[in-house]
């Protein structure tokens, strides 16, 4: 009798897909609950009733922290960890976290008003980024190459409309190559290399390096240093399944995002590694 897993996400995408396609021959049956209508808060959560257990494949970065939160209160196995989950979902939390478990992330400031980024610019050296603390897939990142077009661009975020999408993060740009690890349980399941636009020139449709905006990915070896910082993620967040992006310095890797539903169709395209088989053995195994 295969032992079965909800997948709870808005809807079935590639990954989804592929995952539900690898489950059968670990043992496992996956089934997808729309996290639009799991209405969570009864102790016995009714719409994960005979479910084994639930992998979060939610992309809104407020309803995977509270699914898993509320399906944890009702005793259901929840893959990754609620507590996982709300600290990947806000990129200051795990900035923070990671920072004081000793792992290498870049500089940045917390910026929830005018104030508060007029002194960013201040302290941190042009070209800067700035992204919202809640958000993904690269929305509503930008490069602030200088000093007198950047309060104009701060105006546009004056005028959303809630404090949720006002907070922001500013740090360093750290150039248009990054390295997008996929981490299951506590091994690389892949790791690829992805190129932007280049810093400055303006040749390419754009320079923010993440696999959702179709940027180039060469896959790259697990070297030491790299197995090192993900080994410290995994111990600081607790075994799951992880997209950690990072940015080479002349100091070595800093940890940029973790993603707690990752995406991983450029990653399985670059590597050509078996990502589906190694996320149903991690379910398999979490089973057991």
């Amino acid at each position: 009798m295969p032992r079965t897993v909800a997948v709870a996400a808005d809807r079935i995408g590639w990954e989804e897909r592929r995952l539900i396609a690898a489950a059968p021959a670990f043992g496992l049956r996956l089934e997808w609950v729309n996290d639009e209508s799991m209405c969570l808060g009864h102790p016995d959560a009714p719409a994960l009733s005979g479910y084994d257990a639930l992998l979060v494949r939610s992309r809104s970065y407020t309803r995977g922290g509270l699914v898993a939160t509320l399906a944890e209160a009702a005793s259901v196995r929840t893959l990754n960890t609620a507590r996982a989950i709300r600290t990947c979902q806000n990129k200051a939390a795990l900035r923070t976290a990671l920072r004081s478990a000793g792992i290498p992330v870049p500089d940045f400031r917390l910026v929830l008003s005018r104030t508060d980024f007029e002194r960013a610019l201040k302290e941190l050296p042009l070209p800067l980024v700035l992204k919202p603390v809640f958000g993904g897939m690269g929305k509503r990142v930008t490069l602030l190459r200088h000093a007198d077009t950047a309060a104009s661009v701060y105006d546009y975020v004056e005028d959303l409309g809630h404090a949720f999408e006002q907070a922001c993060l500013v740090e360093p740009y750290l150039g248009d190559t990054s390295v997008r690890c996929l981490v299951v349980g506590d091994e690389i399941a892949g790791a690829a290399e992805f190129t932007g636009g280049g810093e400055f020139t303006g040749g390419a449709a754009d320079w923010r390096t993440n696999a959702a905006l179709g940027n180039r990915a060469r896959a790259v070896a697990h070297d030491p240093e790299l197995r090192k910082i993900l080994d410290s993620v995994v111990s600081e967040l607790g075994p799951g399944i992880y997209g950690v992006d990072l940015f080479r310095t002349p100091e070595g890797h800093v940890v940029n995002e973790v993603n707690h539903a990752p995406g991983f169709r450029a990653l399985d395209a670059a590597t050509g590694a078996d990502i589906p088989s190694s996320v149903a053995r991690h379910l398999r195994e979490a089973l057991a």
